[in-house]
């Protein structure tokens, strides 16, 4: 190859990565709001407040002209979400256990197990931990709290098999590895 056609080679080259640069910039752009809406960052929220195989969370917010209102707003609403989001996946870990162990009184099993969730529920509330809280005074001078809360769910594992080993109707039937394995695997879901 000449010199002439290496420059022209160079120069087609440096071109189309330019161009290619343009394009892949325009899309970016595209990706903005759309016309008369602004992006919001809202405190504690986002990935890093995310339910994971490790952790129910939940956040919320809480609005009130009273600054303490605002918090007790906030803190009742992220406990009502993370309670919710427990007893769904407590009631799907328990009906996908039955289902795997083929015990022969599926239905009462069932019904004792979704029992037991919502009493496991409502007792490890207690346990939570505020992981992230932040407060603002609106224009209109009304105070909003954000908040995101989290539990162990090693903690809601432990108490739950407690409470199973417990029930005489299920001591024969209740293999708590199996449990777990059900339990962690509907976990990781919760992490992707």
């Amino acid at each position: 190859m000449t010199m002439k056609k290496l420059k022209t080679l160079s120069l087609v080259l440096a071109m189309g990565l330019l161009a290619g640069g343009a394009i892949s910039c325009k899309n970016k752009k595209e990706a903005g709001p759309a016309a008369g809406e602004v992006f919001v960052d809202v405190p504690c929220s986002g990935p890093d407040y995310f339910t994971d195989k490790k952790f129910f969370r939940a956040n919320a917010i809480g609005e009130s002209l009273d600054q303490m209102t605002a918090k007790k707003k906030a803190m009742s609403n992220a406990r009502a979400q993370l309670a919710t989001d427990m007893a769904s996946t407590m009631k799907i870990v328990g009906d996908n256990y039955v289902k795997s162990s083929e015990f022969n009184n599926k239905e009462e099993v069932t019904e004792t197990f979704q029992e037991n969730a919502r009493t496991v529920v409502n007792q490890t509330l207690n346990g939570i931990r505020v992981i992230c809280e932040r407060q603002a005074k609106t224009a209109e001078g009304k105070y909003k709290t954000y908040i995101a809360i989290e539990l162990s769910a090693d903690e809601i594992l432990s108490k739950y098999n407690e409470r199973l080993s417990k029930d005489e109707s299920l001591k024969a039937d209740y293999n708590y590895e199996k449990f777990k394995e059900t339990f962690d695997a509907e976990m990781a879901k919760m992490g992707q």
